[in-house]
């Protein structure tokens, strides 16, 4: 019944992006699309940090993975683009195994500075191997619009319908793989792994396959952004990209999906806005694009003292109990073990 009702909200979402990009101008679905790859990468981040509660500050490198796989692909093979979308997801999600193993047994700091060294080693494979991915130049990506649309229709709105899309379906399999019992486990894993283990859990094996899940998520992320900006470059995969993940997800609210959805608009729009605000107000060029970044502090500390749990904790406590009172009043025990991380 779970997975109809997360089809069902999935098919209505769906309709409101289609009926809304055919109101908004082409730069408004560009955004959509772009809102979308992030919605993506950081949806399996707050999945890893939420319910699992293994800490990364690297998804942007996952993401470069899964970018530089898509366009490799299409370059070289000319595959459809749903197969390299899942062919990439793949590849990074096989990266993730990979470190995963090797990180198995690194906890709190230690995990987080594991993978800050893979955000920052990363991009330098591209000017190692400039013959295969193209150095600081980057490779080129091009999507066609399907014939079946028309010669004039607009490749914004396709993009911004292919993206979503594959956001949608995306979130619908993390909504029903956190009710799973898999969802379960990361939460009993998450609280107290020592307890897991009696328990009966293979703490390392769950810890591993959320990293998986989330490279996963990560790396299909990275090919949506590839395909919206049309190239691929290592400067735009940078440490900032990281952060920046991971600051979505911590504003937009931990283990929510929802809070994934809050946290990448807020990664889109408020530096666009604030960008065009510091250009109108005659500053300069450099002070414009500073801006946006000492947005970023003031959002998250705003948000951290008026919703510590994220812009989706805020909204729950706000409009949850006029929503359900007696439910939570049944269930608050189960409420308050969940308050921090829920699908």
């Amino acid at each position: 019944m779970t997975l109809a009702r997360h089809l069902a909200a999935a098919v209505v979402f769906a309709v409101l992006i289609v009926v809304l990009s055919i109101q908004l101008s082409a730069y408004r679905d560009y955004q959509m699309a772009e809102v979308a790859a992030y919605v993506t990468a950081v949806a399996g981040l707050t999945v890893l940090i939420g319910l699992s509660g293994q800490i990364s500050i690297g998804n942007g490198a996952f993401m470069a993975v899964g970018a530089y796989a898509s366009a490799l692909l299409l370059l070289h093979l000319g595959w459809p683009i749903e197969v390299v979308f899942l062919a990439s997801a793949v590849i990074a999600a096989l990266a993730g195994a990979i470190f995963g193993l090797a990180a198995a047994r690194l906890r709190g700091p230690y995990l987080a500075g594991a993978t800050l060294m893979l955000a920052v080693a990363l991009p330098s494979v591209a000017d190692q191997y400039q013959g295969v991915f193209g150095g600081d130049q980057g490779l080129s990506v091009t999507v066609t619009t399907p014939a079946f649309l028309g010669a004039s229709f607009p490749p914004t709105r396709w993009l911004a319908w292919l993206t979503c899309a594959a956001a949608l379906i995306t979130l619908v399999l993390l909504a029903n793989l956190g009710r799973s019992r898999v969802g379960r486990s990361w939460r009993a894993v998450r609280d107290d792994e020592v307890a897991a283990s009696l328990a009966g859990l293979n703490v390392a094996r769950l810890q591993i396959l959320a990293f998986v899940v989330s490279s996963a998520c990560a790396g299909l992320g990275g090919a949506l952004l590839a395909v919206v900006s049309g190239i691929v470059a290592p400067g735009a995969y940078t440490l900032t990209l990281s952060i920046a993940l991971l600051t979505a997800a911590v504003i937009g609210g931990l283990g929510t999906l929802p809070g994934a959805v809050w946290g990448s608009l807020v990664l889109v729009l408020v530096p666009s806005y604030l960008t065009n605000l510091g250009a109108s107000h005659g500053l300069s060029g450099a002070a414009s694009s500073s801006v946006p970044i000492a947005a970023y502090g003031v959002v998250l500390i705003v948000v951290m003292l008026v919703f510590p749990a994220g812009i989706q904790g805020g909204l729950r406590r706000l409009f949850g109990p006029a929503a359900g009172l007696n439910a939570l009043r049944r269930h608050a025990p189960a409420a308050e073990h969940q308050e921090e991380g829920t699908i």
